[in-house]
């Protein structure tokens, strides 16, 4: 199979979907890869070390497109690659799709075969191949929060950690999945005041034992949380909902119980955010203020620091892109596929799209080629 990797045109995107150790096992196994010419360059990887391992370097995003079978990205794709996409494709990349009704209904209409990494499962019901970029986002979300406190930036003026006869900032962590653990872990590291807000009674007993006493944790009632937004400096929304849109859990009306420039830090932005005053920024203009609250809602959070997100992300995708260039679609790992054929085989994603919801399994229009799953690598399962 052709496997095909475009450059990321997504403003401030850095990472790349394939390493020159991907190209390396791509080309062992016998498939052709492209590279567009720079494509790793936001990575510190040069052409060069892709072509020392067996790829092809072609010249533009349209080339890539044009000849690959299975184009593998990061990102979701913007509306000139989306143009791009040919029926029968194969794209495997986050695409958010809950989130973006207007893309879900170009992928519909190209005709390709569209598989998101953020709702793959493995045999737990885990998302591996949202992990390692909700444990980057995750610690990033606090490094971020701790840098917009600071007055210049619009925040309160408070140091995260404090000092000897000066309080540590009030850290509320909502939601405690990946994301949540990992901001938490940075905030107590940097002696931040932390309370963890989660909804699931088990996974806070696990998270009260990893932090060791060093973090509070708190069911995640709305009058908990409404309680404690007076106090806090800095609020880190951390919500998932597998492949649907993120519930709100603070409202524009909620923003009054708070002190004067407290700062949002929305880590659900991508699946449409949980804060009801949330809209997408970018890393080269990240904040915006709503009724005198900062809030930091950067979509890419991990690109800011793509050489350490584009290696956690390829070991963990590696396996999977392996699989489905060995069996087209029928490699594709259950839960993952969410376009095909025109259809949305994804039902949250059906319908926050409002399209009918067509099982992989019953389309009348599915590939002959084996069951989704059927195929999965041996680390995946």
């Amino acid at each position: 199979m052709k496997v095909g990797v475009p450059t990321e045109i997504k403003v401030d995107e850095y990472r790349v979907a394939l390493t020159p150790a991907g190209v390396r096992e791509l080309a062992d196994a016998g498939h052709t890869v492209l590279i567009q010419q720079g494509a790793g360059e936001g990575s510190a990887i040069a052409d060069a070390a892709y072509q020392e391992q067996g790829a092809t370097i072609v010249a533009g995003a349209a080339d890539v497109w044009a000849e690959a079978d299975l184009v593998v990205k990061v990102k979701e794709p913007q509306p000139p690659e989306v143009a791009m996409l040919r029926p029968g494709q194969l794209l495997f990349t986050y695409l958010h799709l809950a989130a973006d009704p207007e893309l879900t209904r170009g992928l519909m209409a190209s005709g390709a075969t569209c598989i998101a990494y953020e709702t793959v499962e493995d045999a737990r019901g885990r998302l591996p191949l949202l992990a390692p970029m909700s444990e980057v986002a995750g610690k990033i979300a606090a490094q971020a929060g701790a840098f917009i406190l600071e007055k210049p930036l619009g925040g309160r003026g408070i140091l995260l950690g404090g000092v000897p006869g000066v309080p540590a900032a009030k850290v509320l962590v909502i939601g405690g999945g990946v994301v949540g653990m990992n901001a938490a872990f940075i905030a107590i590291g940097m002696e931040a005041s932390v309370t963890v807000f989660d909804r699931n009674l088990e996974r806070l007993r696990e998270l009260d034992v990893v932090f060791g006493g060093r973090a509070d944790t708190c069911f995640a009632s709305t009058l908990a949380i409404e309680e404690a937004l007076p106090a806090a400096d800095l609020i880190i929304g951390a919500v998932l909902v597998h492949g649907a849109k993120a519930p709100r859990v603070i409202t524009r009306e909620q923003l009054g119980l708070m002190k004067p420039s407290t700062v949002l830090v929305d880590v659900s932005v991508d699946q449409g955010g949980c804060f009801e005053t949330t809209h997408p920024t970018t890393h080269t203009n990240p904040t915006y203020d709503v009724e005198g609250i900062t809030h930091y809602c950067v979509a890419n959070m991990p690109g800011a620091v793509p050489i350490t997100s584009t290696y956690a992300l390829t070991n963990a995708t590696l396996p999977y892109v392996l699989e489905l260039a060995e069996h087209g679609v029928a490699g594709s790992a259950p839960g993952g596929l969410n376009v095909h054929n025109g259809e949305v085989t994804y039902r949250a994603v059906a319908e926050a799209a409002g399209v009918p919801y067509v099982p992989a399994e019953a389309s009348p229009r599915r590939s002959s080629s084996g069951s989704i799953g059927a195929a999965l690598p041996r680390q995946a399962r």
